[in-house]
């Protein structure tokens, strides 16, 4: 069982909670998920909303391939090539629109970074599922 609350003490995130907890089971931690397709080529270089469809599709493969979909992430972390908070808020909103959104209600955390693992790579999402 995964439970998620916020507590009263903190504010009220949107789109997220502060606390998720699992009662017992097996977990899958997936690896950073990045905008590469199966071919091993980046994906929308200097796109940043293009690389997020494409490492939404990666996360929605690797979650699968685990037995799991998005309602069993448990914690969720974003990074994104950027210091301007409009491209986060982009980013965060393009997430929130997806079919892994609702991974992102759970414990998440969005991060603006210097420079990512390939080059032009703007986008990369770090899951951690509780598997059913």
């Amino acid at each position: 069982m995964i439970s998620r609350s916020n507590p009263n003490s903190l504010h009220v995130p949107d789109g997220y909670h502060h606390v998720t907890i699992v009662e017992a089971g097996r977990t899958a931690y997936l690896a950073g998920q990045c905008p590469i397709d199966v071919d091993d080529q980046l994906v929308g270089p200097g796109d940043v909303l293009t690389q997020v469809d494409q490492v939404v599709a990666n996360c929605l493969l690797a979650l699968r391939a685990a037995g799991a979909e998005p309602e069993h992430v448990v914690r969720s972390v974003v990074y994104v090539a950027s210091d301007e908070q409009p491209v986060l808020v982009s980013v965060w909103e393009r997430l929130q629109s997806s079919p892994l959104a609702p991974a992102f209600g759970t414990a998440s955390t969005l991060l603006g970074v210097t420079a990512l693992g390939y080059a032009g790579q703007l986008v990369e999402i770090d899951l951690t599922a509780a598997l059913p």
